[in-house]
């Protein structure tokens, strides 16, 4: 899809890291962005960013785990800057450094809710306004690396079990958009230099209020001087552009995918081996 002039997006998670990068590219090639975002001083600091190059921005307080939040500010974004043509999923959470066997029902609800829930609300809130319009649209929606492999280090498991929940809801979208005028594009970054190893500090109250997770804190040392968000957004801007399915941001992270899809494949050869009556 073109990116044009005056065309409307949504952005979740804009008021920093990775949503901000994108919000500012976007704007950049003069998008209209719906800047959204659980902390609203946050997103009012990235539209005066984009203001201040001379782009077109509304801050909007957005709870992507709340399916209402997210229609509120869609309307609010359409009475503004007309129908929307791009929706970026990409608000998240990091729950890293804790086994599987002790992450709390609590903690668990919040990783769910926000990351794969606010996704899915996302695409049934815009998706409908998209086929309704009958333009060129696009979504694009944030995972991970740690959506195609889980790291063996770090204990991220419960992370990448949401992202590989947005690789596939954003995989079966674009199989049902087939023959539309939408296309689907999914993120999946590796470090890139964001604030998200202090997601707690945004959990909505309904979901255990702001608490302190020194578990994530290590994320901050890793991700300093990492991949700039900027240069992610532009990433985004050009897969818009290319209606690329999958969006890598870090090329070097190939070997992880292929040690991962060896291991299947030396699965599937014992199988068939044995379906063979081969000895293995």
């Amino acid at each position: 899809m073109k990116l044009e002039v005056g065309m409307c997006a949504y952005v979740s998670g804009a008021g920093s890291g990775i949503g901000r990068g994108i919000a500012l590219a976007l704007a950049g090639r003069g998008v209209r962005v719906g800047v959204c975002d659980i902390r609203e001083d946050d997103a009012a600091e990235s539209v005066q960013l984009i203001k201040a190059a001379g782009g077109t921005a509304l801050a909007l307080g957005v709870d992507v785990s709340d399916r209402d939040s997210i229609e509120q500010a869609m309307e609010a974004l359409e009475r503004a800057f007309g129908p929307i043509a791009i929706a970026c999923n990409n608000a998240g959470i990091a729950l890293h450094g804790v086994p599987l066997h002790e992450i709390s029902a609590a903690d668990w609800q919040w990783v769910i809710d926000v990351n794969i829930m606010g996704v899915i609300h996302g695409i049934q809130a815009v998706i409908p306004r998209m086929l309704a319009v009958q333009r060129p649209a696009h979504v694009v929606n944030t995972a991970s690396i740690g959506g195609f492999q889980v790291n063996p280090n770090f204990l991220t498991s419960a992370y990448s079990m949401t992202k590989y929940a947005v690789v596939a809801l954003s995989e079966g979208l674009q199989n049902e958009l087939q023959g539309t005028q939408i296309g689907v594009s999914i993120l999946a970054p590796a470090a890139v230099d964001t604030r998200i190893h202090l997601s707690e500090r945004s959990r909505p109250e309904r979901l255990g209020g702001a608490t302190v997770r020194p578990q994530n804190h290590f994320m901050g040392d890793l991700l300093k001087g990492s991949m700039a968000p900027t240069d992610v957004g532009q990433r985004v801007i050009d897969a818009i552009e290319a209606n690329e399915l999958y969006i890598f941001t870090h090329p070097d992270t190939q070997h992880w995918l292929d040690r991962r899809h060896a291991a299947i494949t030396a699965a599937f050869d014992h199988a068939r081996n044995v379906a063979q009556g081969k000895p293995t």
